[in-house]
């Protein structure tokens, strides 16, 4: 179970939450957010439709998504809507919770692992993420991506960053881009064919010097599409700025006419 940051929610906020009991006048659901707080979804916030049975638009042991619509302090008692969330309410929380379970999940296994305390986990890291990320998925991936100091920065004590990383890489993989750009290509020479060969070749092994794989392939002579894939665009773009650089001048050196026809696509 997700440890709860606030005992009770805020009026207003959108709250991923598990029906219970159906009744007549309503029904009871249980907030995942918030230790399975039981909360009330009276008849007339179920739905903007007239129904005639709650279950029309529900079922025990449904997951959805409600609307806070009444929060006593003194009594814990909260009250929630249905009728009240759009689709796109529905989607975007549903989507964040998920998110958020993943990242939450991978930092319990970290405590788990190293004998740390679970509220230890959520204060010093779960929350401290959420903060800085809106929720400790994003965190974990660019973490991933990007080395720790994205952890310590955000505010997590050094002894985690470690086993993060090496946790978070297990179920993470690092997210890449690519990008094309078309280059043309002609020679009249008698052995034309072998001097495009020559230069494609001498692109291919430039690209891959600076660090990154490349995917050479023809759109119908003489145009050819010149591809890489990298950790982000930034990266992508200077190898490959810098390796057409290079083969236009080879190109060139070899009496071939060479130009770059396009940018990323």
């Amino acid at each position: 179970m997700v440890l709860p940051r606030k005992e009770l929610p805020d009026i207003g906020e959108f709250v991923v939450a598990t029906v219970k009991e159906i009744f007549d006048y309503g029904a009871y659901v249980t907030l995942d957010e918030y230790g399975d707080l039981k909360a009330y979804l009276p008849w007339s916030e179920a739905s903007s439709k007239w129904i005639k049975d709650l279950h029309e638009v529900i079922y025990e042991g449904e997951k959805i998504v409600v609307k806070v619509i009444r929060v006593d302090r003194r009594k814990g008692e909260v009250d929630v809507s249905l009728k009240r969330v759009s689709e796109g309410d529905k989607r975007r929380k549903m989507m964040w919770w998920k998110r958020f379970l993943r990242g939450a999940k991978i930092i319990e296994n970290v405590a788990k692992q190293m004998g740390w305390d679970i509220q230890e986990a959520y204060r010093d890291v779960v929350w401290k993420l959420e903060d800085q990320y809106g929720e400790p998925l994003t965190a974990l991936e660019e973490a991933v991506s990007k080395g720790g100091d994205v952890l310590v920065k955000a505010g997590v004590p050094e002894k985690w960053v470690k086993p993060l990383l090496e946790e978070a890489s297990k179920h993470i993989k690092p997210k890449k881009v690519s990008i094309r750009r078309t280059i043309l290509l002609r020679s009249l020479e008698r052995d034309g064919v072998s001097r495009i060969k020559k230069v494609l070749e001498e692109l291919e092994k430039e690209i891959s010097s600076l660090g990154l794989k490349s995917r050479i392939y023809t759109a119908g002579s003489p145009r050819y599409i010149v591809e890489v894939e990298a950790k982000d665009y930034k990266t992508a773009e200077s190898v490959l700025d810098k390796a057409l650089e290079k083969s236009l001048k080879i190109a060139g050196e070899l009496g071939v006419e060479a130009r770059v026809e396009s940018a990323r696509s």
